[in-house]
């Protein structure tokens, strides 16, 4: 939550940062892709961490560290010790969000997830809703360093609770040290991928640093796959890369992630240049869509439960794509965007709760990093595929945003082949899902205390 309310609201302190610190548009951008670079880098490395020295411990090391960062940007003397600090706020974001996930996981059975997911769903989505407005009111009054000092009582008060909840350790993963290799391989993989997408808006999907960029993620890529292959201890087990549950939901999430984000992106200025709205006003038109994603997570936990993941999540998508593709008719801009806000909620709450649940004993911290990677790695994707395209150019002001956002709906329907992927309803489920009652209590199969959660289809 924390992290979703630091980026929403740093997008409305922008400005007033740039003209307090003399900063061009291309350092305050980096303000922002500074952080994207590093949190979307060590969020598996950090959620390896927490599965070998514990997620309790890394949560507390990563909230702290937050608050310390952002309180350092808060007394930043020029921009470019606000990027420095911006990235070092993506390191402890890193260590945050995987551990969060991991604590979930240890805290509640795999039958019992759906709740708990949704409820952090509609957190984040609050979170993402109250940003703007809360950093309008910090800015307008108190300037643009307040955006950032109300981040250090939060994280105290984040940091206090963890402290006073008691999860069970996880099992311990491995022997020896850490994989060094893979990690700094990975790392670099990830921060070429995240830099290349994020400077399509501005060079084009063809320019030579683009190409650039993608050709050495690709090879590094492949230098990590060989090497993992080859490590006694990979950064990455067997047991989770063979997880089709995993990996289906590690795709499902990737592309609906960047649907959503490329939509809000081409929508922003269709609204704006194309519409003549205000920022206040376009806000209005897209406030349908946080509502119904926030009402709609603790429903799509529900759902899950009573249909299981693969019809919830083939549904979601579904209405994902059809309210991308309802954004490009003025009517139907607020539908369209409720439309999608139910959608992405049941995506989100579906995909999270299979990716955490099927986790093999001992490496919810590293399927948590994967599965924070891939929604950070989704917007980055989403918003260059539709820069791509047009939008958010002169041409894309107007009807040009049409082709961006089919072309986002189409990304978006992508992810019906892994949403099919998901396990289905579990056998047995009907009315003790629905009040309260575990696997064990029905007389079904436990999951396994030791062993991989495979591909295994229910």
């Amino acid at each position: 939550m924390i992290v979703a309310l630091d980026g929403t609201v740093l997008v409305v302190a922008q400005p007033s940062m740039r003209r307090d610190l003399g900063a061009s548009v291309a350092q305050v951008q980096w303000t922002s892709t500074a952080y994207l670079l590093t949190v979307a880098a060590f969020l598996v490395v950090a959620g390896r961490l927490g599965d070998r020295y514990g997620h309790s411990r890394l949560a507390i090391t990563g909230v702290l560290g937050f608050a310390a960062a952002s309180a350092g940007i808060a007394l930043a003397p020029g921009v470019g010790w606000v990027i420095a600090l911006r990235a070092a706020q993506g390191f402890f974001g890193a260590l945050l969000q995987p551990a969060t996930l991991a604590l979930l996981r240890l805290a509640y059975p795999p039958d019992r997830l759906a709740t708990p997911v949704a409820v952090r769903t509609s957190a984040i989505g609050v979170a993402a809703a109250a940003g703007p407005l809360l950093g309008g009111l910090l800015v307008a009054h108190l300037g643009w360093r307040a955006v950032f000092v109300v981040n250090v009582p939060l994280a105290l008060v984040i940091a206090a609770l963890i402290l006073a909840v008691r999860v069970p350790e996880p099992e311990r993963t491995g022997a020896g040290r850490p994989p060094l290799g893979s990690a700094a391989l990975l790392v670099a993989a990830v921060a070429a991928l995240v830099h290349a997408l994020a400077g399509v808006p501005a060079y084009g999907w063809t320019a030579p640093p683009t190409l650039l960029g993608l050709g050495g993620a690709a090879g590094l890529g492949v230098l990590l796959v060989r090497w993992e292959r080859r490590g006694a201890h990979p950064l990455v087990p067997a047991a989770v890369a063979r997880s089709m549950p995993v990996m289906a939901s590690m795709a499902l999430l990737l592309t609906a992630s960047g649907a959503l984000s490329g939509a809000l992106f081409t929508a922003t200025f269709l609204l704006q240049d194309a519409r003549g709205l205000g920022a206040y006003d376009t806000a209005l038109r897209l406030l349908p869509l946080t509502a119904v994603m926030v009402a709609g997570a603790p429903l799509a936990g529900f759902a899950q439960r009573r249909f299981g993941a693969r019809r919830i999540a083939l549904a979601g998508t579904g209405l994902v794509a059809l309210g991308i593709a309802g954004l490009c008719t003025e009517a139907l801009t607020g539908a369209g965007g409720a439309v999608l806000g139910a959608g992405f909620a049941a995506v989100m709450v579906t995909a999270t709760g299979t990716v955490v649940g099927d986790a093999p004993p001992g490496y919810a911290g590293v399927i948590g990093g994967l599965k924070q990677t891939a929604t950070n790695v989704g917007p980055a994707f989403g918003i260059a595929l539709a820069a791509g395209v047009g939008a958010g150019t002169e041409a894309g002001a107007g009807a040009g945003a049409t082709p961006a956002l089919l072309a986002l709906a189409a990304l978006a329907a992508v992810g019906l082949l892994p949403a099919s992927l998901l396990p289905g309803r579990p056998r047995g489920a009907a009315a003790g899902d629905l009040v309260g009652e575990d696997a064990g209590q029905r007389g079904e199969r436990a999951p396994a205390a030791h062993g991989p959660a495979d591909g295994e289809r229910r």
